[in-house]
């Protein structure tokens, strides 16, 4: 029975580089392939969008979670938060393994500010109960984030067995860490970076991260390893670095 599972989590800034001044998405594609990641947690993925179509000779024609999962995740769901006249644009979970099922809730603020939480039950072969994952990408304000973590556990509570093993992870944009003693303290989650080396990671700007905004919680898992990807290629795709873990099944 294969127990381990690896896991990124990329805020990929819609598939453009800082301050929206190169289309990245090849570059973002070829180096997410690179990382050898059993399940994909993104953000800020396209699902369409007119004027870069017209605007950019290369710009994908499939929506960006089918052209970032093309020959390396078979399954992928997609979360449509933020709609506009252009297109849209929400989370994603790419997969190696079966989705089962998948649906998205809306735990936006404020009309400003769409959000979404988009959550997924994914079948590991051998495993006697499926991988409940959740991708989620929070607001900018504190107020507004105590609300989002308020909703996100109450999913956890509706969606979730209590013996069933959990991820979530994504942009929190909690720079406080506020949201971080409620997701431990109160779900008996672990959050990977906390774990392993004491402090969450700092993944923001990517070039020289200094806020530490993205996370990855679990539970049912022993953590082996957390990383944070910097250097290039990565300080010059989006303007979050990603995480990774490599997780194994208690």
């Amino acid at each position: 029975m294969a127990k381990t599972l690896r896991i990124a989590t990329y805020n990929i800034h819609k598939g453009f580089s800082h301050f929206n001044r190169r289309l990245m998405v090849h570059e973002l594609r070829e180096s997410l392939h690179g990382m050898g990641a059993d399940l994909l947690f993104l953000q800020e993925v396209l699902g369409s969008h007119q004027e870069h179509a017209l605007t950019h000779e290369n710009w994908p024609i499939a929506p960006q979670y089918e052209f970032l999962a093309e020959s390396m995740w078979p399954e992928f769901a997609y979360g449509k938060n933020a709609v506009y006249e252009e297109g849209h644009h929400g989370n994603a979970i790419l997969s190696r393994f079966p989705i089962l099922k998948w649906d998205n809730y809306d735990i936006s603020g404020h009309r400003f500010e769409s959000r979404g939480l988009l959550h997924c039950e994914i079948e590991i072969p051998n495993w006697e109960i499926p991988l409940h994952c959740i991708c989620i990408h929070m607001g900018l304000s504190s107020r507004v984030r105590r609300k989002q973590v308020a909703a996100l556990q109450k999913k956890i509570e509706e969606l979730v067995p209590e013996h069933a093993p959990l991820i979530v992870a994504g942009d929190f944009n909690d720079w406080s860490c506020r949201a971080e003693k409620i997701m431990v303290d109160g779900r008996m989650l672990n959050e990977v970076f906390e774990t392993t080396q004491g402090k969450v990671a700092k993944t923001f700007p990517s070039s020289v991260p200094l806020f530490r905004l993205d996370r990855i919680y679990v539970r049912g898992f022993n953590i082996r390893e957390a990383a944070v990807h910097q250097g290039r290629p990565w300080s010059k795709i989006s303007d979050h670095a990603p995480l990774s873990t490599t997780l194994v099944l208690k």
